[in-house]
């Protein structure tokens, strides 16, 4: 006996879905419906993730106005080479659906973004870095060992993802590209083990969970009452890792560098490690933020790629930009002492008070161990990008007059500069800001 059909391929086959711009397929199928060319004209969002899908169309390029496409879960283990032939798709995962290669032909000429996490791929084309428009690719949790040549000249690349990979080290052309702001190595060879670190280690029976804060892909962060002895009672946030790879990387490695950060006002640190959790599951007890706190913006969407989504509204004075912008260089310059890349310096991750500008960053998932000497001070001018692109979001959003930008913009140039190694270091930024009259000790 046959399984019924998907609800939407119902309404697809009855001609319902006429002019539809974006489809969900949410149930199983034996292959793409042939119906779907009838939506040749107008698709531009195709989500088959989760299908059970082995193959796509070697026609699928008649969806001459498909952009997105997501793959994810299904059972691929060759990138579809028709994929190439879609004239204007831009943005492609592939997630954990088991591939092992990847046909340059495969990949679309207006090739933006790129999910392959999670999979067995070993090696790439070379024609991945010669896709001019390529800006966030993300790779983690793969088997690869290098990456091709051509990624030298990746000028418009700004987010990469590396983590879990077999890399003996990277290519010293990499920390030179002009654009690259945000990066994960996380979990390689070339990285080493953690060093051990003294944190408290809190059983589990010691912690009250409360309500549910937030959930990310690594974990869930509950409100908890932490009953550190002798009848105290400690208000904290305890985050229990999922355990599985995420987009960033491991689970473990983000819990390790949030434990080798220690503390600092302007991060969300580890006051504890959770232990005797009845499911195994790791945990981490953390400060509270305080009641009214929220996060500067919304992560990047599909049309924005690497950049973050702010409310429409927003309107910051600037003592706030001053203060929110200095906090986060004060957690990123914590971070480079440490000997710590954050990888994610994002608005996304930044928790703000809403009102005067006090913040902290958070979210360790793409942190990842810095290289001693001259190799780690140039990653750390990477960095450096990333937090001047947050200053000019912040500065954006600023009504002051632009005489009293002037300074601020000047330090945004500095650090977008297109040659990393002329960048201000975290320290040179945070010595440019303290000499600001207006901007508080």
């Amino acid at each position: 006996m046959n399984a019924p059909s998907p609800p939407i391929l119902d309404a697809l086959r009855r001609g319902d879905l006429a002019g539809a711009r974006e489809l969900r397929f949410d149930g199983p199928l034996r292959e793409l419906p042939s119906e779907i060319f009838g939506l040749a004209d107008t698709l531009e969002r195709l989500d088959l993730s989760g299908c059970g899908l082995s193959e796509l169309p070697d026609d699928l390029g008649r969806l001459h106005r498909l952009r997105v496409l997501f793959c994810s879960g299904n059972r691929f283990e060759r990138l579809p080479p028709a994929l190439g032939d879609c004239a204007s798709l831009s943005q492609v995962g592939f997630r954990a659906t088991g591939l092992r290669e990847v046909p340059a032909e495969a990949l679309p000429p207006k090739l933006r973004w790129l999910t392959l996490t999670d999979n067995r791929i070993e090696h790439l084309p070379d024609a991945l870095g010669e896709r001019p428009d390529l800006q966030k690719l993300m790779l983690a949790g793969n088997r690869l060992r290098a990456l091709p040549p051509t990624f030298a000249g990746a000028d418009r690349l700004e987010l990469l993802r590396l983590s879990a990979n077999r890399f003996e080290t990277l290519p010293p052309w990499l920390v030179r590209l002009p654009r690259l702001a945000w990066i994960a190595w996380a979990g390689n060879p070339f990285e080493g083990e953690p060093a051990p670190t003294r944190v408290p280690r809190v059983s589990w029976d010691a912690l009250e969970l409360g309500a549910q804060l937030g959930e990310g892909a690594s974990g869930r962060i509950h409100r908890a009452l932490w009953r550190a002895g002798a009848g105290e009672q400690q208000p904290v946030a305890v985050k229990l890792f999922k355990g599985r790879m995420t987009s960033d990387g491991l689970p473990e490695r983000e819990m390790a560098a949030c434990l080798a950060a220690g503390r600092h006002p302007n991060l969300t640190g580890a006051l504890g490690q959770v232990e005797g959790h009845p499911e195994g599951t790791d945990g981490l007890i953390m400060p509270l933020i305080p009641d009214g706190w929220r996060v500067l913006a919304g992560p990047p969407s599909l049309e924005s790629c690497s950049r973050d989504v702010y409310a429409g509204d927003l309107s910051l004075p600037l003592d706030a930009v001053r203060r929110i912008a200095r906090a986060v260089a004060r957690a990123a310059a914590h971070l480079h002492g440490c000997g710590l890349l954050h990888g994610d310096l994002y608005a996304h991750n930044t928790l703000w008070d809403g009102r005067i500008g006090e913040a902290v960053l958070s979210d360790f998932g793409a942190a990842c161990r810095l290289p001693s000497g001259e190799d780690g001070a140039a990653w750390q001018r990477v960095e450096t990008r990333s937090w001047g692109i947050l200053l000019g979001e912040l500065l954006e959003r600023c009504g002051a007059d632009p005489s009293e930008l002037a300074s601020l913009r000047a330090l945004e140039r500095a650090c977008l500069g297109a040659d990393p190694r002329d960048r201000p270091s975290m320290l040179d930024i945070l010595h440019v800001l303290s000499s600001d009259r207006r901007v508080d000790a």
